[in-house]
C-alpha cells in the first residue's frame, strides 16, 4: 500500500506501508502523528473509509519533541513551544477528518534545541532544553526556567555539552534522562558518540546506566524504562542498569510510543555526519542493508516486527511519534493556506463554519487549477456539485490584494491611479471551498444620488461556459440592494 503526501511545489514524500497496517490500526481505534525537523513538518496519519491511510501534512520550523494530551498537542519548534488544540466536538467532522488540530498558543523561547518534551500530571510543560543542557518548563517573561540539570554539568550555557535529549515521566513526574555523554565541554559529547551515553535517575542525580551509544527517547512504561540505543540500532529496555536489546531496527532509531502491548519506533536514514562511524553504520554494512526511514511497530510480548511504515522522498530523517488514540483521521491546520484565517468556531456556533472560500495567496499573477478543485470536465460529465455565492464585506484596498489573482481587470493597478471613493463589496463563488469566481463593485454617493460601478469580474477559465458569472451578477446586485441574505 503506498500513500503519497505533497505539501506546495516541494518533492512528494512517499509512504509504503505493510499489508496489514490500516487493519491494524482500523482495530486498535488510533492514529498516530510524527514529525520530523530535517524536513520541517509535522505528519498526522489515520485512515480513510476506502481502506486507504490519511495522511496530512503540515509546515513547521524545525518541529522536534512531540506530545499528545486529550484533546491537544504540544509540539517543540525552533524557537517555539506550541500548543494545538482539537476543534472538533464530539462527533463532529470537517471535510471526513475527526480531530481538526488548530495552532492556539505558543510560547516564544529562543533556539534552544528542545528536544523531548512532555506534560506533567500537574499540566506543567517540561522539556530538555539541550543548548543549556538541563531540563526547562515555561515561565512568563522569560524563554524559559531551569528546573534540573546532570551534576556534572557546571554552567547553563548554550553550548549542547553533553546532548542532554530524553525526558521520560514517572507517576506524572520526570524521573529519567539519557544524554550522550558525561561531557562538560562544549560539544564535548561528540567525541564520545560509540559509547560514552548514559540514562539518569533525576531524583537520585544518579547515573544508573552507561555505555550507551546516543541513547535517546526514553520511556516509563508497564514497569519498565525502555529507550533507544540510537547509535546501535537498538530498542530495548534496562534490567538492573543493564540496557537489554528487543530488536534491531535498520535507521538510527529516535522517537518511541507505545499503545496497549505494541511500541512504535521512529527510523532515520544516516544522514548526517553525527550518524557516521557508529556501530549501526557497520552492522548495516555487514548485512548488505541501507538504512531506512519510517516506523516499526513492534509487539513487546515476542519482540518481533508486527508492521512498517517506510518513508521515501524529502524526509530522511524522523524524531518523535505519538499515538492518538480514538482517532481515525487527524488533521491540523498550518500557515500555507487560507484555512487557518477563515475556519471559525465560538460557543453557539453549532461546528465549524467557513467564513469565506479560500483563495491563491497574492503574488501569482496568473490563476492556477489548485489541489481540491472540480476539474471542469467534472461539470461537463452531469455532475452537479454545489456552488456556493458568498458576500464579501469591510473590503477595502489593501485586503483586496489577497484576492488579486481572482480580479480582470487588475484591482491592485487601480488602486494606483484612482483612489477609494466609497463602499466596496464583493461576491464569490466557491466549490467545496475553493474559489471559482469572484465579482467586486464600488458604491457611493456623489451629489445626493447613489452610484455603483463594476470594478471586476473574474471566474476561472474551466469554468466560464458554466452561469457562474451570470449569477455572480444577480447576486452581487442583491447585496447591493440588501433585499436577500446570501446563502
Amino acid at each position: 500500500m503506498a500513500e503519497q503526501s505533497e505539501v506546495g511545489n516541494s518533492p512528494a514524500v512517499t509512504m509504503q506501508a505493510s499489508d496489514y497496517l490500516y487493519q491494524w490500526l482500523d482495530n486498535e481505534q488510533i492514529s498516530f502523528a510524527f514529525t520530523t525537523y530535517q524536513a520541517n513538518r509535522l505528519f498526522l496519519v489515520g485512515r480513510k473509509e476506502n481502506g486507504r491511510l490519511a495522511v496530512n501534512e503540515r509546515l513547521f520550523d524545525k518541529p522536534m519533541g512531540l506530545y499528545a494530551s486529550h484533546e491537544q498537542l504540544f509540539m517543540a519548534t525552533r524557537y517555539q513551544i506550541w500548543q494545538l488544540e482539537n476543534r472538533l466536538a464530539t462527533g463532529e467532522r470537517y471535510q471526513d477528518c475527526d480531530r481538526l488540530y488548530v495552532p492556539a498558543q505558543s510560547h516564544t523561547t529562543g533556539d534552544l534545541s528542545v528536544h523531548d518534551l512532555t506534560v506533567t500530571d500537574k499540566q506543567q510543560i517540561l522539556f530538555i532544553n539541550t543548548n543549556f543542557s538541563c531540563i526547562g518548563r515555561l515561565q512568563a517573561g522569560y524563554s524559559f526556567a531551569p528546573i534540573w540539570k546532570p551534576p556534572f554539568i557546571t554552567k547553563l550555557v548554550a553550548e549542547d555539552r553533553c546532548h542532554l535529549n530524553g525526558l521520560a515521566l514517572q507517576d506524572g513526574e520526570p524521573a529519567y534522562v539519557t544524554a550522550c555523554s558525561v561531557s562538560d565541554v562544549a560539544a564535548g559529547w561528540r567525541d564520545h558518540r560509540l559509547d560514552g551515553g548514559v540514562v539518569m535517575h533525576i531524583p537520585s542525580n544518579e547515573i544508573i546506566a552507561s555505555g550507551l551509544s546516543m541513547p535517546h527517547s526514553p520511556r516509563w512504561y508497564q514497569g519498565k524504562l525502555w529507550l533507544l540505543n540510537s547509535g546501535k540500532g537498538e530498542f530495548g529496555y534496562l534490567n538492573d542498569g543493564q540496557f537489554v536489546p528487543v530488536i534491531f531496527c535498520p535507521g538510527f532509531v529516535r522517537g518511541l510510543a507505545f499503545w496497549k502491548n505494541y511500541a512504535l519506533v521512529g527510523l532515520s536514514k544516516l544522514r548526517s555526519k553525527v550518524f557516521t562511524g557508529l556501530a549501526l553504520e557497520q552492522r548495516l554494512a555487514s548485512g548488505n542493508m541501507t538504512s531506512q526511514c519510517g516506523l516499526m511497530i513492534i509487539d513487546l510480548n515476542t519482540g518481533n516486527l508486527l508492521h512498517t511504515l517506510r518513508i521515501d522522498g524529502v524526509v530522511e530523517e524522523l524524531f518523535d511519534v505519538v499515538v492518538l488514540p480514538g482517532v481515525s483521521w487527524p488533521r491540523a491546520l498550518g500557515f500555507q493556506n487560507d484555512d487557518i484565517d477563515r475556519l471559525i468556531s465560538f460557543p453557539g456556533s453549532g461546528g465549524i463554519i467557513a467564513t469565506k472560500p479560500t483563495v491563491q495567496r497574492p503574488g501569482l499573477s496568473q490563476p492556477v487549477q489548485k489541489p481540491g478543485v472540480p476539474r471542469a470536465s467534472q461539470l461537463d460529465d452531469g455532475e452537479k456539485p454545489e456552488i456556493k455565492y458568498q458576500k464579501v464585506v469591510n473590503l477595502t484596498p489593501e485586503n483586496l490584494l489577497a484576492y488579486e489573482s481572482m480580479t480582470q481587470p487588475s484591482l491592485r493597478n487601480r488602486w494606483l491611479t484612482q483612489p477609494q471613493r466609497g463602499e466596496l463589496l464583493g461576491v464569490s463563488a466557491s466549490i467545496d471551498g475553493e474559489m471559482v469566481g469572484f465579482v467586486v463593485a464600488e458604491s457611493w454617493q456623489e451629489a445626493g444620488h447613489p452610484h455603483i460601478e463594476l470594478l471586476s469580474s473574474y471566474v476561472l477559465s474551466g469554468y466560464r461556459h458554466h452561469p457562474i458569472e451570470q449569477k455572480l451578477h444577480v447576486y452581487l446586485q442583491q447585496a447591493l440592494n440588501d433585499t436577500r441574505k446570501l446563502v
